[in-house]
């Protein structure tokens, strides 16, 4: 609790200058700005400290702490099953929470999901939730409950009773420059998933230029953060790395990223998108008790598209969440956005590199995204991708087509996708689109038939 004695501008300072603040000084400082105790301002104030100057270990756990325990831990020990969850650290195009959800639920494991926002480049899942009309991810802690116990998932936002600091801090770093910090990422990441009432969680810490973590090396640190974090409160934590050096399936952008998952749960999709989606969902099986290994739980997410449990699972609960399931049966009855536009290429070659990054704010431009935590996404703005790393183009083939309602931004935009793409004369090496596990072992080089 904040005590009469607490004084904020002392700690901004003692971590703008490099020092460590103690379990108290954070615990003091979390109590505080949950309370609307200290302004925006002066917290925004530490987290750049914190982001110039780092936490340690020490730090660290101690802030994840203080949010979990800011609000509810709710407790789902009445529900039979081992309760597991998983987290993407965003990326361009990733969809696969929508996807591998039903499909683990379909699997008998239950899945309490609580997802953010979109956080810069980076779409959100609860943005992408609320592309199907009338879908609710707003719900009493009492309705998250029932749901989970009814239908073995639920798709949920943060509520002010579950980690209230993290929803607002959330918020705040992604308007501050405060989002690419391995100590801010770790806490924001666990506490919530800490209080939704798992026993277990699978990472997919994602690398390179479509991440916040650009860095290989990064990433693995923050997965080991992750990791060390989960097992300490007791949660069975596994970690992949999965690149980002190009979107993850073809659609970038809410409802096409819906429609890419329905396709996807419907038997169809991209080869890299399900590669990734099939593991960390077989990695939830395993973890949730229903499969002995993450490659048996693998082959369990396959077949639970292939015999359309996993897809009746989504209808489910699209259904239950209020949400329109005609558009989700019927998806080419969604309007489309109001102006259309392709994208070609000026030149033939392989597609040797994408600058995700530019392609992810590209959609946020289109409307996909928000720069402010104030600003509303467009449903309907977006990209599809036609070519990716590897892929030849002739002059005048479609590389990218646009979805916006923006026109004014299409010419621009244009240009600064053309600049992303990379031609080359030769054939560049294939990406490697999952490298690494992390445990509670340790780093183990990702080795596709022994998990």
């Amino acid at each position: 609790m904040a005590s009469s004695s607490f004084n904020v501008v002392s700690l901004i300072r003692k971590k703008r200058d490099g020092n460590s603040l103690t379990e108290s000084e954070i615990e003091q400082l979390i109590d505080a700005y949950t309370k609307d105790l200290i302004p925006d301002y002066q917290m925004s104030a530490f987290l750049m400290a914190a982001f110039l100057n780092g936490m340690n270990a020490g730090e660290t756990a101690a802030l994840t702490n203080s949010m979990l325990n800011s609000g509810i831990v709710v407790d789902l020990s009445h529900i039979d099953g081992i309760k597991v969850d998983k987290h993407s650290t965003g990326g361009v195009g990733d969809k696969t929470s929508l996807i591998l959800a039903p499909i683990v639920a379909a699997c008998g494991v239950p899945v309490p999901m609580i997802s953010g926002r979109g956080l810069g480049h980076s779409g959100g899942t609860l943005d992408k939730l609320q592309s199907i009309p009338g879908f609710r991810v707003d719900m009493k802690l009492s309705r998250y409950k029932e749901i989970i116990e009814k239908h073995n998932l639920v798709l949920a936002g943060q509520t002010e009773e579950i980690a209230p600091a993290d929803k607002r801090l959330y918020a705040l770093r992604d308007v501050t420059a405060t989002v690419e910090a391995i100590p801010l990422i770790a806490s924001s990441i666990m506490s919530k998933k800490l209080a939704e009432g798992i026993d277990a969680l699978v990472l997919d810490i994602k690398f390179g230029s479509g991440a916040f973590m650009k860095d290989q090396n990064d990433a693995i640190r923050l997965a080991e953060t992750l990791v060390q974090i989960g097992e300490q409160f007791g949660k069975q934590t596994v970690g992949w790395l999965t690149s980002m050096e190009q979107p993850l399936g073809n659609a970038v952008g809410n409802w096409l990223e819906v429609k890419e998952s329905i396709e996807c749960l419907r038997g169809g999709g991209a080869e890299d998108l399900l590669e990734v989606t099939h593991l960390l969902a077989g990695t939830m099986i395993w973890l949730g008790g229903k499969a002995g290994t993450a490659e048996e739980g693998t082959e369990l997410s396959r077949q639970a598209i292939s015999n359309g449990t996993a897809f009746q699972k989504w209808l489910d609960i699209v259904e239950e969440q209020g949400g329109d399931s005609s558009v989700i049966l019927n998806p080419e009855t969604y309007p489309d956005a109001k102006f259309i536009e392709n994208i070609t290429s000026g030149q033939d070659g392989y597609v040797s590199g994408i600058d995700t990054y530019s392609i992810g704010m590209a959609a946020l431009e289109l409307g996909a995204g928000r720069k402010t935590k104030e600003e509303t996404t467009d449903p309907q703005a977006g990209l599809l991708i036609h070519r990716k790393t590897g892929d030849y183009l002739k002059k005048g083939e479609t590389i990218v087509t646009l979805y916006t309602n923006k026109k004014e931004e299409i010419p621009e935009i244009t240009e600064n996708i053309r600049q992303a793409y990379t031609l080359t004369e030769s054939s560049p090496d294939p990406i490697d689109v999952i490298t690494h596990r992390v445990d509670k072992e340790g780093v183990h080089e990702y080795r596709p038939k022994s998990l």
